[in-house]
């Protein structure tokens, strides 16, 4: 590892989120969070409305633009960093970016809905294309792969090439192997053990592995998410050791933390 990634600082607006759900409910408290987290080191806040966790249920567009949007505004006219929006749906990146967002994080890689390409185009932002396998409802039934990070890695490629000729910028284009969505642990340690290979087009890599069951696979003490602050911190670096360019997490001054010290140890070390 030679240099920090960028840390993404996640916001989430949804009574339901697997680990922080009702948290920072309501603009104010959500605004304030992501303030916050910006004073502890986050270089992007990651906004979302409707959470993604295995058996979660879809939210309308309505809903979700309401929970999003005024956050975005809020944090826009605090902040002059970037935003991110965390959606599937075209109608909620247009109302987030006109909010204020600069980065549409999709889940469904631009799948959701037929004019997810066409849009992201237009909005002319950067676009963070993930790999799920199924949708959240199931997506954690019985995932089965081959051969994990190649078909990952194969799916992203093409998924890349699809937004590249729907006419997105490919230097706005991002790639997210999706850890946790329609994997197992063995699945998600292949992964992150291999991240390099999901970069190997050329493309930028964010990682996103905080808080999620994964670490209570390997640690079945953590059931609660709160209690995974040291697996997220382990995958973290490791992720970034492996090349990714941004890091998503809730604990953002940890991870800061634990990527400088990483950092100046790997310095140190180098012969000179």
């Amino acid at each position: 590892m030679t240099g920090l990634p960028r840390v993404m600082g996640i916001v989430n607006t949804t009574p339901d989120s697997f680990s922080d759900g009702g948290r920072h409910d309501g603009v104010e408290a959500a605004v304030a969070h992501g303030l916050k987290l910006v004073e502890h080191g986050a270089d992007i806040l990651d906004v979302g409305g409707e959470s993604t966790r295995p058996g979660a249920e879809p939210v309308g567009v309505d809903e979700e633009i309401a929970r999003t949007a005024p956050v975005i505004a809020g944090l826009a006219k605090a902040w002059g960093g970037p935003i991110s929006i965390d959606t599937m749906k075209p109608e909620v990146a247009r109302a987030a970016v006109a909010a204020g967002a600069t980065i549409w994080n999709d889940v469904a890689a631009l799948g959701y809905a037929p004019d997810g390409m066409k849009t992201a185009a237009a909005l002319g932002c950067d676009i963070v294309l993930m790999h799920m396998k199924g949708e959240p409802r199931t997506m954690q039934d019985a995932p089965h792969y081959d051969d994990v990070v190649a078909e990952v890695a194969d799916w992203l490629d093409h998924r890349a090439g699809e937004a590249m000729a729907a006419g997105v910028a490919p230097d706005r284009i991002w790639l997210d192997p999706g850890i946790g969505f329609g994997k197992t642990v063995e699945h998600n340690l292949l992964l992150t053990a291999h991240l390099d290979r999901i970069g190997a087009s050329g493309l930028p890599v964010l990682y996103g592995a905080s808080r999620k069951r994964t670490i209570a696979g390997i640690d079945p003490t953590a059931t609660d998410p709160m209690d995974r602050l040291g697996g997220s911190l382990a995958l973290a670096l490791e992720a970034a050791r492996r090349g990714a360019g941004i890091v998503r997490v809730h604990d953002v001054r940890e991870t800061v933390q634990a990527l400088k010290v990483q950092v100046a140890l790997d310095a140190g070390l180098r012969p000179r």
